[in-house]
């Protein structure tokens, strides 16, 4: 799991502290000449917000301080984010990428989103004792589209599953797994998943991650 950071937005919608980079994302996106930036210990970002933006963004220029984000380069941010994190330009690295770890098909099966940009765990299902992997792709979008819902944010998410992603797009699976007593845990969501389908809207983009192009998905589990 990715380490724990701190940001703090100086100038956003709701100035203040966010321990997740969607949550800072949702304070500064479209907000003119936002000014945010990422701490590794929450008494930094305390101290850091009470002493304001201009001082904390010369303390980094000095080599003093974390990385600094603002809207007003946000162009060159961009282009230099994409060349440290390896990836083509045309990736949306402010988005959420998920994917499924197993254990069998049909087996063990666990879920989770993380930043594309940074690779920090956003949210993650424990293990469900028995589903597939498409199931749980299928539910690891749903997830991120609600987790985004719920915050106002239109980010886009990115899933390696063309199947999940017809899925959702259908809003209905298929599946042979049965229904039954060592597949209820798992049924359980995907019954509630595509609940939240037929009743909400959304607007986020929902993308195939181009794994041949860009490598592994982010949120990859590593287990191939």
């Amino acid at each position: 799991m990715a380490k724990q950071k701190y940001y703090v937005v100086w100038e956003g919608k709701v100035p203040g502290i966010y321990e997740t980079w969607a949550e800072c994302q949702q304070q500064t996106n479209g907000y003119p000449q936002a000014k945010f930036k990422a701490y590794e210990s929450a008494g930094d970002a305390q101290a850091a917000l009470a002493r304001g933006w201009k001082s904390s963004f010369a303390a980094a220029k000095a080599g003093t301080g974390g990385a600094v984000s603002s809207s007003s380069s946000t162009k060159k941010a961009g282009a230099k984010s994409a060349a440290i994190s390896g990836l083509p330009q045309q990736v949306v690295l402010d988005s959420i990428s998920v994917d499924v770890g197993s254990k069998g098909n049909p087996g063990i099966v666990e879920y989770k989103g993380v930043s594309t940009r940074t690779g920090e765990v956003i949210f993650e299902h424990p293990p469900i004792a028995k589903g597939t992997n498409n199931l749980g792709e299928f539910l690891a979008i749903v997830h991120a589209l609600a987790y985004l819902k719920q915050r106002g944010s239109t980010m886009t998410v990115y899933s390696d599953s063309m199947t999940a992603m017809s899925w959702i797009r259908k809003k209905a699976v298929a599946t042979t797994l049965p229904r039954d007593a060592s597949t209820e845990e798992i049924w359980t969501l995907v019954d509630r998943a595509l609940s939240w389908l037929h009743t909400n809207t959304y607007s986020n983009p929902i993308l195939k991650w181009d794994t041949k192009a860009w490598g592994e998905i982010k949120a990859d589990y590593g287990r191939k």
